[in-house]
């Protein structure tokens, strides 16, 4: 670039020389000018500043740990269902020409007892029955005895006789009508019915 410059400005000394003399010192302080602000102007232009990049520093904090996973609740279970009284209630049976409770029945005379302890509203028709086999007038004081002494039961559980009625039917519904030992053990029952 200086050796430019230097060929410029002897080129144009043998020019202004021809045009008739113009001061030389002059000249060259503008073509210092020109040039120096030509050189300026190059290094603003053509160069570009660029700043350096920052590489991004690594983080130091301490994490903390993910918690650790959540059991999913269990879903609610249902409250099972309390049976109704018609569900409980289950014919018990007697031995021949009896009124005594069999040990069979205790298990089931202790259920219904259970469930009227906790629903003291409800009541109960006692019904006793017999089978064929004898009079009509035995069959019925049979009956009666035998729902007597369900009753009599329940009261020592230590329910209120007042929650108790009962009748007999003796012969006369038999639950199987037929002729046989089969029917007369299915006959000889006593049942129940909510007394409304």
């Amino acid at each position: 670039m200086i050796k430019k410059f230097i060929l410029l400005l002897v080129s144009l000394k043998g020019k202004l020389k021809k045009y008739g003399g113009i001061d030389m010192k002059k000249v060259v302080i503008l073509l210092v000018l020109g040039m120096f602000t030509f050189s300026l102007y190059n290094c603003t232009s053509s160069k570009k500043v660029t700043k350096p990049v920052e590489e991004p520093k690594p983080d130091t904090t301490v994490k903390a740990p993910p918690p650790p996973p959540t059991k999913p609740k269990p879903k609610p279970q249902p409250k099972p269902t309390e049976p109704t009284i018609e569900e409980i209630l289950e014919d018990i049976h007697f031995d021949f020409d009896s009124y005594e409770i069999r040990p069979d029945a205790i298990p089931i005379l202790n259920r219904i007892a259970k469930y009227l302890e906790k629903h003291k509203d409800i009541k109960l028709i006692i019904e006793g029955h017999c089978d064929e086999r004898g009079t009509i007038e035995y069959n019925q004081a049979l009956g009666q005895k035998r729902a007597d002494a369900v009753k009599d039961y329940f009261v020592s559980y230590g329910l209120s006789p007042d929650r108790f009625k009962t009748i007999s039917y003796g012969e006369l519904k038999p639950i199987d009508p037929r002729h046989n030992e089969e029917a007369y053990a299915k006959n000889r029952r006593v049942h129940f019915r909510v007394w409304k």
